[in-house]
């Protein structure tokens, strides 16, 4: 997977081709307006105002034909610089350049980018020629409020990616390709996994088979947990004002927050699990010998998000966080971060998951507590790092409103990354909750805090699993892992019967597959479905006591044993191995 942005070369090529987008649309639509036409990861968009005119693919095909004549009459590229008020009379007949340039300082110069008869304002640079943004591809449309404020105009956007080269083009066009294959939306479905229904926009429904993929990963959670030594709570789903008033949220989070009352009283239903498990540490007494407390909670919260954001498993509207909270005092914080880091770093390779750690510092706005301990808590995670062997990504102003903290950004099957895993260290909320631990001497201490996740939302997790995975996943987690395949089942069914009795007697997930349909139907039918293992029941299976298997993607077909087959996914599934 490509990112344009972090490519200054690409950057230049895909802002001066947002521009040849622009001129081939002021050439079919005169009175067509430009808001702004940024580089993005995935290449640029440009948002535009054609009326009340909407794109649709036939005009996508029309601009897309007109850029590249624009193309082979190789324009040349030239840069302007003018004064303020110089700017304002050039676009004076242009509202959405005109604010542009009044919120720019009034001794700035304003510098634009002109093609021929088509000229637009931009920092640059550029390339020089249009004929050097020839590999270009239009790759979708879609509607964009103006600034993105829902109370102003739908403006049209269109997205489109370039490069140097054409075959780098034609790599990444089947790259999105082999995308729309693993989309968890569609493998979502076929695999009927999850449903979305239209009664809950962003509240997804686990079907049978999401739910065996979904057990398996909150079972291998809380197995991996407590050989890290955590116990587990559950804390209710909803809890009145007060609290969030305590814990900060209800200031500076509200926004996202679904409430009601109950008894005269408002209260919110929790879109984190934080504040709940502060009052399970404050409802009993602790030694400094108790500390570090590494508790864990599954915890379902929820959160407002817009509906246009929504998106399959990826965005939602309610989902299961991973949540642990470890208390400590301040002497363990360093070792318990080391600690952490080491365990994320297991967790991730068993996915096959490779990560790289962003570390997020103090917000410059919504923020609580002190600048000081702010920093000495940014130290403190800097300092884990190092000593974990741990390189980072400095992200400055990113951290949560009560403390800074790191970023495991996992990398999937096509070198996409996924904000996943968070530790996050908190010196604030143990104030606000008045927490404590009888120290050594006898007095009352305040612990520190670590807030973190792993899969960070198991939906989420899930729908980035589908898509790394292609829908087949690792026999340990697989909903079905075994297809039985009778090839008559006038002669076979009675075998069939009597093999998948013993896979289930030895704990497999097993389907049988005995419709009054082709084999070869099935087959096919099987592969779609990613089944790991299909055993295909003949005469000579039958005859001679054994299976033939095939592997899903392997057109080869094995036979063996029966015991030797069941014993190699046993040890399959014990070494928990990821499919080659």
């Amino acid at each position: 997977m490509v990112n344009v942005k972090e490519n200054e070369q690409l950057s230049i090529l895909n802002h001066s081709c947002a521009h040849l987008l622009a001129h081939a649309v002021k050439r079919i639509y005169p009175d067509a307006l430009f808001w702004v036409g940024p580089v993005i990861e995935e290449g640029f968009y440009y948002d535009i105002d054609l009326g009340d005119k909407v794109v649709n693919d036939e005009i996508l095909e029309a601009i897309s034909k007109e850029m590249k004549k624009i193309v082979k009459e190789d324009k040349l590229i030239k840069r302007l610089e003018l004064s303020k008020e110089a700017a304002l009379e050039m676009f004076k007949n242009d509202p959405y350049k005109i604010d542009i340039i009044e919120n720019l300082a009034d001794d700035e110069i304003i510098s634009a980018y002109k093609q021929e008869e088509f000229v637009d304002l931009c920092r640059g640079p550029h390339v020089k020629s249009t004929k050097l943004l020839k590999n270009f591809k239009l790759l979708k449309h879609s509607g964009a409020y103006y600034k993105g404020d829902s109370n102003n105009k739908m403006l049209q956007r269109i997205y489109g990616i370039c490069f140097e080269k054409e075959e780098e083009l034609q790599a990444h066009l089947d790259w999105i390709e082999e995308a729309k294959k693993r989309d968890h939306r569609r493998l979502g479905k076929d695999l009927e996994l999850f449903m979305i229904s239209e009664y809950g926009p962003g509240f997804p429904f686990f079907l049978p088979n999401g739910m065996i993929l979904r057990k398996q990963l909150e079972d291998f959670w809380y197995e991996e947990h407590r050989k890290e030594g955590y116990e587990f709570i559950k804390t209710p789903i909803m809890l009145n004002q007060e609290l969030w008033e305590i814990s900060g949220h209800w200031f500076n989070y509200k926004e996202n927050m679904y409430t009601s009352e109950i008894d005269d009283k408002a209260f919110a239903i929790k879109p984190m699990n934080c504040p709940g498990g502060m009052l399970v540490y404050k409802n009993s007494l602790h030694s400094y010998k108790d500390l570090p407390i590494r508790s864990g909670e599954l915890g379902l919260v929820h959160r407002h998000e817009a509906s246009g954001a929504l998106s399959g498993l990826f965005r939602v509207r309610n989902f299961t966080q991973d949540d642990a909270h470890i208390f400590m005092r301040e002497d363990q914080m360093e070792s318990e971060i080391v600690r952490l880091v080491g365990f994320i770093d297991r967790m991730y390779k068993l996915f096959g998951l490779s990560y790289h750690v962003e570390l997020s510092t103090r917000p410059e706005d919504k923020f609580i507590g002190e600048i000081e301990t702010w920093n000495r808590a940014e130290q403190i995670l800097q300092d884990a790092l190092k000593k974990a062997g741990k390189d980072f990504v400095l992200n400055p102003g990113d951290g949560a409103f009560y403390g800074p903290k790191l970023d495991f950004k996992v990398k999937d099957s096509l070198g996409r990354e996924w904000q996943c895993g968070t530790i996050q260290l908190d010196m604030q909320l143990p104030e606000r909750f008045d927490l404590t631990y009888i120290d050594a001497d006898g007095s009352k201490k305040r612990p520190v805090m670590l807030h973190r996740v792993i899969y960070g939302s198991i939906e989420r997790f899930i729908g980035i699993l589908i898509e790394h995975f292609a829908g087949c996943f690792p026999l340990w987690m697989a909903p079905v892992q075994v297809n039985v395949i009778p090839v008559k089942n006038e002669y076979h069914l009675e075998y069939a019967e009597k093999v998948v009795k013993l896979l289930e007697e030895k704990g497999l997930r097993v389907k049988l597959d005995a419709r009054e349909e082709k084999l070869g139907y099935r087959m096919r039918e099987a592969q779609t479905k990613k089944y790991n293992y299909n055993l295909i029941l003949g005469n000579a299976e039958r005859d001679e006591n054994k299976i033939s298997f095939r592997k899903h993607g392997s057109e080869e077909t094995v036979s063996m044993e029966i015991n030797e087959f069941v014993e190699m996914l046993e040890k399959e599934i014990a070494n928990k191995e990821i499919n080659k």
